[in-house]
This record gives structure tokens, C-alpha cells and sequence, in this order.
């Protein structure tokens, strides 16, 4: 409740006197709705910077057997795989177009958006993964900035 009101007295003094504020946190999904761009600072490197339309539509959810999610996915760059038996969900990288859509209708998968938290999340592990960088599982490091 108290940071309800926090972000409502924040958007009003926003609204009467208009600029520049950087907001940091990790309840991402808790203020999505007062974000106008994103920097994503990870171990002092960014690994986003961005207006957030053009972030949460860089990316999209699809589900469904797994055959036909691999076979839907293909040569598309993948965020993420999770997997229960023979279905499995893929965060992929990439704008969703009117083929992918007439795909993933064709193969019987379902497409969804991804929230803009788990759209960081990741890609801060996706970028993690190279060589040299340590596996943070607090992500202590990571700030997401107006």
C-alpha cells in the first residue's frame, strides 16, 4: 500500500512538473506502468537501453508439444526453454509477425506476450552465459533505471 501511494504522489508531481526521473528496482512488473525507457545495468555493463514499447515487442512466448515448439522455433534466436514432459515453453527473441502467428495456428501453439520483468530477466541470463561472467542467482548487480 505504501508504495502504491508512493508511485501515485510520484506520477502526480510528474504530471505538474514534468522530467527526468531514474527509478531503481527489482519489482519490475510493480512499476512497468511508469516506465517510459529502460536501462538495464548487469555487472556494469547494459544490457538494455530502450523505449519500453520497443522491449516488450522485441520479444514473445510460444507453448505447446514439444516437437512442435522446436520445430516453430527453429533458427530463431531463444531466450529461454522450460520444459514438463512433452510440452515446453520458449521465450524467443525476436518481434512476433503474421507468419509466426499463421505457424503457430498451423502447429496448434499458443503465443503470448512477455512481461517486461521476464523479458529482463532473460536477457540478463542469456548475456551471462558467455565466457567470463559468474552465475549471480540474486542478480544483486542488476538495476533497471527510468
Amino acid at each position: 500500500m505504501a508504495r502504491q501511494l508512493f508511485y501515485d504522489r510520484l506520477l502526480t508531481d510528474f504530471a505538474d512538473h514534468p522530467r527526468t526521473i531514474v527509478l531503481s528496482s527489482h519489482l519490475i512488473d510493480e512499476v512497468a506502468n511508469l516506465l517510459e525507457h529502460v536501462i538495464v545495468i548487469d555487472h556494469g555493463r547494459i544490457i538494455m537501453d530502450d523505449e519500453v514499447e520497443a522491449i516488450t515487442g522485441s520479444a514473445f512466448a510460444v507453448a505447446g508439444s514439444s516437437a512442435a515448439v522446436e520445430k516453430f522455433c527453429g533458427e530463431r534466436p531463444v531466450l529461454h526453454r522450460d520444459s514438463l514432459g512433452a510440452l515446453a515453453s520458449v521465450t524467443v527473441d525476436s518481434t512476433l509477425t503474421a507468419e509466426d502467428r499463421a505457424l503457430a495456428r498451423t502447429l496448434g501453439l499458443e503465443l503470448a506476450p512477455v512481461s517486461l520483468q521476464q523479458l529482463i530477466v532473460r536477457r540478463t541470463l542469456k548475456a551471462n552465459e558467455g565466457p567470463g561472467f559468474r552465475d549471480d542467482a540474486d542478480n544483486q548487480n542488476l538495476e533497471v533505471l527510468r
